[in-house]
């Protein structure tokens, strides 16, 4: 797994890692047993500082979703269910969705905003 970190976004580093490891998760890429990278290829790979790994992988193992075993790694313990796997037939219809928008026109950023607005309208988040 290769993390992608974008310092613009006003998302914090760590809390990136923790979305995008829960996102293998969901889309199956990742599974129990499955080892982590290391926190020193992920530095070496993003030049983030190593606590910022560690955090993210703290914040994952308090969810109780990857577990670290001394001197081994740190290994996936829990899916988040593979339904919306890459090879769900939802994925292609969003993929052709997507498709289509580009081709009229629309930018990432545009569909990321339809996206969002249905995905609100759809699931809307309760308030606590």
């Amino acid at each position: 797994m290769q993390f992608r970190i974008d310092r613009r976004s006003g998302v914090a580093t760590y809390w990136q890692i923790v979305q995008q490891t829960k996102q293998a998760l969901r889309l199956g890429l990742l599974q129990p047993g499955d080892k982590l990278p290391t926190a020193r290829e992920v530095v070496e790979a993003t030049a983030i500082n190593p606590n910022t790994v560690l955090k993210a992988y703290r914040e994952l193992e308090r969810e109780g979703l990857v577990e670290a075993r001394r001197g081994v790694g740190t290994f996936v313990r829990a899916s988040l269910g593979a339904t919306a796997g890459l090879d769900s037939p939802h994925r292609d219809g969003l993929a052709e969705w997507m498709a289509r928008a580009h081709e009229d026109g629309l930018a990432r950023e545009d569909l990321t905003a339809l996206f969002d607005s249905v995905l609100n309208e759809l699931f809307p988040q309760e308030t606590s």
